[in-house]
This record gives structure tokens, C-alpha cells and sequence, in this order.
């Protein structure tokens, strides 16, 4: 063929593809070029003063080499956050009690999507404002040691293995699984001893003992790191160890880099950098604060203190070469993200707006919501309700008809949000009457009514407990006088006083309870007044019509506890303690009112035929389960660990395996696990190191921490 001829295919072949050969002013323009090599070309073409302006959250524009501006503050806890229209999923806490590490990849993967297409929509209206990027600080992966912490509710609750699980499904599902570029960016926070008081948090020394820190504290983030490639970590506001968290080189540098080999950015909690000096006082000016945490290795500031980058150099403070190291993991991650690359080069940039809460991601969040919601008592088969014998339904509470009892806190908002009482409505029979009445407020004892409505209803369903006014952030929930934290784990006394009320006026007639709540509550008189309790969590969009579904049986409840529910506040060591000890189903010694992984269901499973073994370094466990009850259902079958005659502190038990298992009635499945023995590790303070300890354990299977159906031993070796 002649030369051309090759000429006449290549212009044929571009015209009937459409595309044409981009040309480009700097090489860092350039998709075909490796990464590496465009963020040489960029670091090389910028001032000082540009480089720290790339290095602050809301990075402006560079118009002499055709940057735009970039704002990386975006929210993604359970759905696309604080950007309008979204698909509003579960709470995180909520996502946990699904104990469903696949479902939350799912949610994640869909959340991507309508963060890809809303990023999309928002170019083509040259809309760059804060929350349309596609830099999503999440998810929340503290450890939920305390319940009185606000902002739990944004966990995957007390437990180091589970929050790692659902972590990392997380993580995969936000950022995909393109080798060359990244759905979005995901970010482990708040790094690593946050959990409370919200009130103090900018000048808090969190001072757990080493082990806590080690074997508790530290996994979760690991996991993240090495099993998930998180893009992004997150600085925490308090001291850990006497060191501000965004300034700590053992934190940044030898744990999260060096010895973990974390390759993305760390970013500042929001103004996390203000309090090294204001509040912290660590150092005495920005420009000292800004050096701290550029050598302790924080990337991306969120907050203004990098502004004082370039007085910090001319200082000698720092020098240009751990600007210019510090810049460039941002450089990577906004290369990946395909932010420097021309329209439609990358694999997600033609996402339609259409995906944003499609019918199938309000199908997910159905599912999600149904598979959180938890039973929590159901004495006589009060559940579930029959729509064709229910004549008269009475819904009360301050919660039925309340849509911010759907959210939690760091939402979106969906335009299909759906209470209970509409859930409720909407499933009931054509023939039966549904009555409402708020009855009382959250937290007023004068206003209490509905009770002349009880007499004529054949049940009562009461949806109560708190909202995001009452638990989450620093300065968030309104009605709080303490920044975000409960003081107590009860529920205000007025609510209570019109449960026992209510109780007296319907006697015998099916008392049910609704809870929403981010965190555990102490309710042991509800438990002896109410006939059935569901606790629901902030169950999103869909929590109504989640509800409903399980009221009427239309699907058996399966959500479990993620967190330990407590039968006082007298219960719980000092809030400002970060030790362990007394804490969780791991370390609590006393009798809880719900066990860690407690959950009811309509029908009743049968486990049967362990068998354990040990190879190499996997522990391989087999057991049956059946339906043995009336109902079709999912089991979450949790495994758990106990070593015997332990010659170092250990955990009670502690949660090594867990799988949902769908089962018919009457059917019966052979479960495996394979579980790594990574998981029975302690953390040996002389040798530094993490170490099994060798001998026997006993290897536990059932349906929560204190619920265990089977139990096998197996003698460990020290292979490590």
C-alpha cells in the first residue's frame, strides 16, 4: 500500500470516528503521556506562590497555563452530599448493621456514578463550586468507642474488623477499577484517635494506651491503606500523643507512609492547621504551622494556612524541594481523576445526568434501609402486622412524618424522600383506616395527645427517639448545648412519660416501637413497655417504605447491631478516656441490654456441623444453617474468636467473619469462611511488632456476640 494511501485510511478512519488529534500548549496537557513525566512538566512551569495555591483546598484558577480552578471539599457519606438532587442511602451507621460488605460496594459504585455524572453536568454549566468536585472525603472509618459521640452515627460502629470490611468495600466501589484513573477519590478520616468530645476536639490530647492504639484504633486505616489504595487520608483536629495529628511525622510519615507505603495525600481537617498554633500551641505563627505540617507530610490544606507556604521558605523554614514533594501526590491525584485531560478522554466522562436517583438506586436504598432496620423486640409475634385483619392503625410520634429523621447528617437530598407515616399509609390495606398525630414533642413534657384516637385502633405504632438536632458535629445539631455529644445515652424523660401513658390507655392492643437514632440508646423501659421495637436507624430516602415492607411482612428483618447498646449511661467510662477497657462487646464486662451483632428475626435458623482447620496462614471454618421457621429470611452468621488461658490482655471475643446467607423456608446451606489469621493478632509492646499467640482458641458461630450457636477449638502455632 502506498504512503498515500495509509494518509487516505487514517483521514477516513477520523472522519467516521469523529475525532481528531488534539494538540497541546505543555506536555502536562497530554493523556498520553505517563503520569509521572506531567507532573514533572507542571512542577517545573510553577511559581512558589502557584504551588501553594495548588494547595489549598479551594485552588484558584492558574490562567497563564490553563488550569482551571478546583475546589476538593466534597461529601459522600451516604450518597452525593450538600449538591442538591442525590440518592439519599442509609447513614453509615445504618449501611453497618446490613453487616453487608457487598451491598455497600453496590451503594458505593452507585454513589460514584452520580458523582461522576453530577461532575459532568456541572462543567457543561461551567459550575465549579464546592461539593461538584469529584475529591470525596469519605468515609468515616473512627471507631464508635463511646455512643455518646455525635458524629458516630457517620461510623461503621465499635468494631475494628467490620469497619474495616465495609471500609474498603467502600473505598473500591467510590474510586472503581480502572489501573490508569480514578472513579473519584476516596478519603480515610478523621486520622487515627478521633472519636470525641466534639466540644474540645481543636485542642484535645488523645492519649490511648498502646495497645488500644495498635489493635483498635489503627486496622481500620491499614486495611484502607493496603487493601483498598485510598486515594486520600485525613488529619484529624486533636493532638494523639501530645503531637496535633496534621503535624505528626510518626502519624504522616513513618506509620501511614513508611511503614504502610501510602501513596496518595493527606488532607487537613477543615481548619485543622489553625489550631496548631491557635489552639494546639504548638508553634507560634501560621508560618511556623504551615512548615509543621508540610514536613510532617499533610498535602492539601483545607483552611488558608498554606497561603504562609512561601513566607515559610523565605523564612528557612522549610526549603522549595518538600514543597515541591508535597505538591505532587495532589498532581497524581488530580492527573488520575482525569481533571487535566480534555472533554470525554476519560471512561466515566459521559455518565448521564439521568443516573442521579435512577429507579434502580431508589431500589438500592430500599434495599439498603431494609436490610439496616434492626428487631429489636418482638414478644408474641406482635410482627408482622396482617394488612387484611389491621381495621384501625394509629401512627403517633415526632418522628412519623419527620424527613430529617431520614438524613442523619452530611446528606443530599433527593426529591423522593419517604417517611414512615407514608410508608406506612401507602402498604396499609384500602380498608383500614390510618390516623396520625404527633402526640408529643422530642423533648417537651406539656404537649402530649393522640390518646382519644388509641381506643379505636387495633394497634399503635410510635416512631420516636432523636434526629440530627440532637446528635452530630460541632456546632451541627442545634438543640444540642454540648457541641454534638449526648451527655446521656436515655431518651428525653417526656418521651417515656407518654410511652407509659399510651401503654395504660391501649392495654393489651400491640404496642410497637419505631427508634431512629445514629447511635446506641439506653431504652430498658421501652423494652418492658413496647410489645415489638424496631430501631431504624437515619434509614434514608426510603426508610418509609423500608419500614413498611418489614411491618407487614412483605420482607423479614435481618439488620444487626453494629454497636453495643448499653442499659445506662452509668455503664460507659469517662467520654475523655481513649482506653478500652469497659468498652464494646470486645472489653465491656457488664450485661448489655442488646449484644454487639443482635438483631430478631420473623423466622428461627439452625446451625449445625462445624468443621475448623487451620492452612498456612488461613483459618478455613464450614458450618450448615437452616430456615427452620415459617418465614423465607437472611441470617447474618457472624464468626467470633476467644483465646483461652490468654498470657496477654485480650479481648472477650472479638469478630473475625460474618456472611448473610438468603435462605426459603425449610432450606438449608453449607456456609465456608476462610479467615486470615492476621485477624487474632495482639500487638506485643516489647517486640514492637504484631504477634499471634500461640495456643488454643475457641472459634465461635452465631447470630450476635452473645448469641452463639456453635462453638470448635483450634491450637494455633506461632508461625509469625
Amino acid at each position: 500500500m502506498k504512503k498515500t494511501d495509509f494518509l487516505f485510511m487514517a483521514l477516513l478512519m477520523l472522519a467516521c470516528t469523529g475525532k481528531h488529534q488534539e494538540t497541546y500548549t505543555f506536555t502536562f496537557q497530554n493523556p498520553a503521556v505517563s503520569v509521572e513525566e506531567r507532573i514533572d512538566d507542571l512542577v517545573s512551569r510553577l511559581t512558589t506562590e502557584e504551588k501553594a495555591s495548588l494547595m489549598l483546598y479551594n485552588s484558584p484558577s492558574i490562567d497563564r497555563l490553563g488550569i482551571p480552578e478546583y475546589n476538593w471539599w466534597n461529601e459522600c457519606l451516604h450518597g452525593v452530599a450538600r449538591a442538591g438532587k442525590a440518592t439519599v442511602f442509609p447513614q453509615a451507621i445504618g449501611m453497618a448493621a446490613t453487616f453487608d460488605d457487598g451491598l455497600i460496594f453496590r451503594i458505593a459504585t452507585a454513589i460514584s456514578d452520580e458523582a461522576r455524572a453530577k461532575y459532568n453536568a456541572s462543567l457543561r454549566k461551567e459550575n465549579r463550586a464546592q461539593y461538584l468536585g469529584l475529591s470525596f472525603w469519605t468515609p468515616n472509618i473512627n471507631i464508635f468507642r463511646d455512643p455518646r459521640w455525635g458524629r458516630g452515627q457517620e461510623t461503621y460502629g465499635e468494631d475494628p474488623f467490620l469497619t474495616a470490611k465495609m471500609g474498603v468495600a467502600f473505598v473500591q466501589g467510590l474510586q472503581g477499577n480502572d489501573p490508569d484513573h480514578l472513579k473519584t477519590a476516596a478519603c480515610a478520616k478523621h486520622y487515627v484517635v478521633h472519636s470525641g468530645p466534639e466540644k474540645i476536639r481543636h485542642h484535645f490530647n488523645a492519649v490511648p494506651p498502646e495497645r488500644d492504639f495498635m489493635e483498635t484504633y489503627l486496622p481500620g486505616f491499614m486495611a484502607l491503606v493496603r487493601d483498598a489504595k485510598v486515594e486520600a487520608v485525613m488529619c484529624a483536629y486533636n493532638r494523639t500523643y501530645d503531637e496535633p495529628c496534621c503535624g505528626s511525622g510518626y502519624l504522616l510519615n513513618d506509620l501511614l507512609r513508611k511503614e504502610w507505603g501510602f501513596q496518595g495525600h493527606i488532607v487537613s481537617d477543615c481548619w485543622a492547621l489553625d489550631d496548631i498554633w491557635l489552639r494546639h500551641k504548638t508553634v507560634e505563627t501560621q508560618a511556623e504551622a504551615a512548615a509543621m505540617a508540610a514536613m510532617a507530610g499533610v498535602n492539601l490544606n483545607c483552611g488558608y494556612i498554606y497561603k504562609y507556604l512561601p513566607e515559610a521558605i523565605e523564612k528557612n523554614l522549610i526549603d522549595q524541594k518538600i514543597l515541591d514533594e508535597a505538591l505532587r501526590p495532589l498532581l497524581r491525584t488530580r492527573f488520575r481523576l482525569g481533571l487535566f485531560d480534555p472533554p470525554d478522554a476519560g471512561p466515566w466522562d459521559n455518565i448521564p445526568a439521568s443516573v442521579v436517583n435512577c429507579e434502580a438506586h431508589r431500589k438500592l436504598a430500599r434495599e439498603a434501609a431494609v436490610k439496616s432496620i434492626v428487631l429489636l423486640k418482638n414478644e408474641g409475634n406482635v410482627l408482622p402486622l396482617s394488612k387484611e385483619k389491621i381495621k384501625n392503625l394509629l401512627v403517633l410520634g415526632p418522628v412519623a412524618a419527620d424527613v430529617t429523621s431520614l438524613f442523619g447528617n452530611y446528606n443530599g437530598f433527593s426529591g423522593e424522600m419517604v417517611t414512615f407515616l407514608e410508608g406506612i399509609t401507602g402498604k396499609s390495606d384500602a380498608g383500614t383506616i390510618v390516623e396520625y398525630n404527633q402526640g408529643f414533642m422530642f423533648h417537651n413534657d406539656t404537649l402530649m395527645h393522640g390518646f382519644w384516637q388509641a381506643g379505636r385502633a387495633d394497634a399503635v405504632i410510635v416512631c420516636m427517639g432523636i434526629n440530627s438536632l440532637y446528635e452530630g458535629e460541632e456546632g451541627d445539631a442545634m438543640l444540642n448545648p454540648y457541641g454534638g455529644d449526648r451527655m446521656a445515652i436515655e431518651l428525653p424523660g417526656n418521651q417515656l412519660e407518654y410511652l407509659r401513658k399510651m401503654k395504660d390507655k391501649i392495654g393489651d392492643k400491640p404496642l410497637i416501637v419505631v427508634l431512629t437514632g445514629g447511635s446506641a440508646t439506653a431504652i430498658p423501659e421501652i423494652d418492658s413497655l413496647a410489645n415489638a421495637i424496631l430501631f431504624a436507624w437515619y434509614p434514608g430516602e426510603q426508610g418509609g417504605n423500608a419500614l413498611a415492607d418489614i411491618l407487614f411482612g412483605e420482607v423479614n428483618p435481618s439488620g444487626r447491631l453494629p454497636v453495643t447498646f448499653y442499659r445506662s449511661t452509668t455503664d460507659l467510662p469517662p467520654f475523655e478516656d481513649y482506653g478500652m477497657e469497659g468498652r464494646t462487646y470486645r472489653y465491656f464486662r457488664g450485661e448489655p441490654l442488646y449484644p454487639f451483632g443482635y438483631g430478631l428475626s420473623y423466622s428461627s435458623f439452625v446451625y449445625s456441623e462445624p468443621v475448623a482447620a487451620t492452612e498456612s496462614d488461613i483459618l478455613r471454618l464450614s458450618l450448615k444453617i437452616r430456615n427452620a421457621g415459617e418465614h423465607n429470611g437472611e441470617e447474618v452468621v457472624q464468626v467470633y474468636a476467644s483465646k483461652m488461658q490468654p498470657e496477654q490482655w485480650r479481648p472477650r471475643k472479638q469478630l473475625i467473619g460474618f456472611q448473610r446467607v438468603n435462605l426459603n423456608k425449610g432450606e438449608e446451606k453449607l456456609v465456608r469462611f476462610e479467615i486470615k489469621k492476621e485477624h487474632l493478632r495482639y500487638w506485643d509492646v516489647e517486640k514492637q511488632d504484631y504477634i499471634v499467640e500461640p495456643g488454643v482458641y475457641e472459634i465461635q458461630a452465631g447470630s450476635s456476640s452473645e448469641d452463639i450457636r456453635l462453638t470448635t477449638a483450634l491450637t494455633l502455632e506461632n508461625i509469625w
